[in-house]
């Protein structure tokens, strides 16, 4: 037996200080760090204490995108309350710990940045033993947390000096569709952003995610983009075979008498789209377990960016019941539908309502020729859009609950030319004659004689300007317009947003139909296109708020003839289109606009008796 004594030594702790700092970190994967280090405080968690990757199951496979040396850029495009913030604060925790670097983090405004650094990003280093040690609270503040070795720049992407004049390595981008486009002075803000990874090219990270809006938006733009798309599938507890979970799977009952919304939602199960099978929330957890992220697309093998998207299916925390019943309540109603295909479907907005195309207005030719009258009119108006070298016009005929149809419709070189036209006899098949009632005429371009000539024919022809977001859909104001003849005229303000709208809605209908939108039997392809040259996408404004608007499809695209039909519909609603049904059939007096004197506008507009 050994009688010697082992004499203790103690290292001193600068020596194991020293160790510590030269010892390399864990080979850790950002979820791995998140599990073995990440703590949720009561702040900001429902579910505070140790994270665990088994109750979102899903978010493992994009966060650890983030440890694969090749990818240069994740896109996660996603629904409401899916994780995407969680993604942030995990990578920002491995950061901080394993791999320290200047680090970007970027939200739509400085308010929101700020907000989540003093109530999400700082809680997340001080709630993590491990990470409140290395967190420098006295340097540290609102929009740049500070390191020993590292720091984290909070910024908005309404601030543009906040991007810019840093080198990052880390760029994490936030609902990057709520971002604004550029200016005239500056690129838009994820241009600027990324502008300052390019110190790091050859191992930087840029993080982006967001709640899609329109395929235009830049969270769609980026995930088309990518390299890689891909989708989590999940095993479906009957057959076996990996499905992804989709809305159209989703089935409730029908609607019958005396059930309600929520009855019927909470009897919403899910139908396995392989073998049939009922799918209920129960058999959700189990599933995501053993879910996996799989390639949809795939378009090159050195892939650098890498797409990852998800809908609210998925989500542990929502019942098919919720989804059903969302949907119920929002599928009337465009703007609440709309948030339910971004929010909850992780989809961009489509709104088929107002989706028009040349095709479809061919679709909407009768029998009855040009310059004929349909047997069912009780009124004509004109639109006249005035350019530079010519005006385009068109003529169109009303009938009973605004149904219509175009009964001509062309360029004219002169002013003269459009009062030749506007006043012809058009004829309906039973020989009645109806001229034209009121016409209104573009007064944007060539004003003082748009003007002139509206003077000239003030019986018949009124000008009109074109205005946004107004509460109705026309008012009427007067020209001002002090030494000019013109001063006092009205001036008709059209909202050409919802006459558009109005258009769009009514060419789905068939014709024939009650309130179908027409036009006459050889109806050609330039009209067409132009008619239907605009689409309704998302603008944001000023104010920073997104609005839906009519823009045309491609720049420089011709739409004038889409302007003639909207003052054309301007003026049959100035002329009571809309209660035309309560009026008995009989033909107008072809003559009585002609007995009005010429420099009458206003004791014409006061006398038509048509509740102007």
């Amino acid at each position: 037996m050994n009688k010697f004594k082992v004499p203790k030594f103690e290292v001193p702790e600068y020596i194991i200080g020293a160790l510590e700092f030269l010892c390399p970190p864990e080979d850790l994967t950002v979820s791995q760090w998140a599990e073995k280090y990440r703590i949720l405080d009561q702040k900001s968690s429902a579910m505070p204490g140790p994270w665990r990757n088994s109750v979102t199951p899903y978010l493992k496979g994009v966060m650890d995108e983030f440890n694969n040396y090749s990818t240069d850029e994740i896109v996660f495009c996603k629904c409401t309350q899916i994780g995407g913030t969680e993604i942030e604060l995990n990578v920002l925790g491995y950061i901080a710990m394993q791999d320290p670097a200047p680090t970007m983090v970027v939200y739509p405004t400085d308010v929101l940045g700020e907000s989540t650094s003093v109530n999400r990003i700082l809680p997340l280093f001080n709630a993590s033993p491990r990470l409140k040690e290395k967190l420098d609270q006295k340097r540290s503040g609102k929009n740049e947390i500070q390191f020993d070795n590292m720091f984290i720049s909070v910024a908005g992407s309404n601030s543009p000096s906040g991007l810019a004049s840093k080198p990052i390595r880390w760029l994490l981008m936030d609902e990057i569709d709520k971002y604004p486009p550029s200016s005239k002075k500056e690129a838009d803000p994820i241009s600027l952003a990324t502008e300052r990874t390019k110190t790091f090219r050859s191992n930087r990270k840029i993080y982006k995610t967001s709640t899609p809006t329109l395929r235009t938006g830049q969270i769609w733009k980026a995930k088309e983009a990518c390299d890689i798309e891909r989708h989590y599938f999940v095993p479906c507890p009957h057959c076996g075979e990996m499905i992804e979970l989709k809305f159209k799977q989703i089935r409730w009952p029908d609607k019958e008498d005396g059930l309600s919304y929520q009855d019927r939602a909470e009897q919403a199960y899910y139908v396995c789209q392989e073998c049939g099978s009922i799918l209920t929330d129960a058999d959700k957890p189990a599933m995501l377990q053993r879910g996996e992220w799989r390639d949809v697309r795939a378009d090159t093998v050195f892939a650098k960016k890498i797409a990852f998207w998800i809908n609210t299916l998925y989500s542990p925390f929502v019942r098919y019941s919720d989804i059903a019943l969302e949907f119920m309540e929002s599928k009337d109603d465009p703007e609440k539908l709309q948030n339910f295909t971004n929010s909850w479907l992780a989809e961009p907005w489509e709104d088929t309502k107002v989706k028009t195309s040349a095709e479809l207005v061919l679709e909407r030719c009768t029998t009855v020729p040009e310059f004929v009258l349909p047997e069912w009119t009780k009124l004509v108006t004109g639109g006249v859009d005035v350019q530079e070298t010519c005006l385009y016009w068109s003529i169109r005929a009303y009938g009973d609950f605004i149904t219509s149809q175009k009964v001509a419709h062309g360029q004219a070189l002169s002013f003269d030319e459009i009062e030749r036209v506007m006043n012809l006899e058009l004829r309906k098949p039973d020989g009645t004659v109806i001229i034209p009632q009121l016409v209104l005429m573009d007064s944007g371009d060539q004003t003082d004689m748009v003007y002139d000539f509206c003077i000239r024919n003030s019986d018949w022809c009124l000008p009109c300007k074109g205005t946004a977001e107004r509460q109705s859909h026309y008012s009427l104001s007067t020209v001002n317009k002090a030494g000019s003849s013109a001063n006092g005229m009205t001036l008709v303000l059209v909202d050409g947003g919802k006459y558009k709208d109005m258009i769009a809605g009514r060419l789905q209908k068939p014709v024939g139909a009650k309130g179908a939108w027409m036009v006459h039997r050889d109806c050609d392809i330039e009209y067409a296109e132009q008619v239907t040259a605009e689409q309704k996408v998302v603008v944001r404004t000023a104010g920073g708020r997104d609005q839906l608007r009519w823009m045309p499809k491609a720049s420089h695209a011709a739409n004038h003839y889409l302007d003639a039909e909207v003052y054309s519909f301007a003026a049959a609603d100035i002329m009571g289109v809309r209660q035309l049904y309560l009026q008995p059939e009989r033909a107008p007096d072809p003559v009585a606009k002609k007995q009005a004197p010429a420099d009458s506008s206003r004791d014409w507009f006061s006398g038509t008796g048509g509740g102007w």
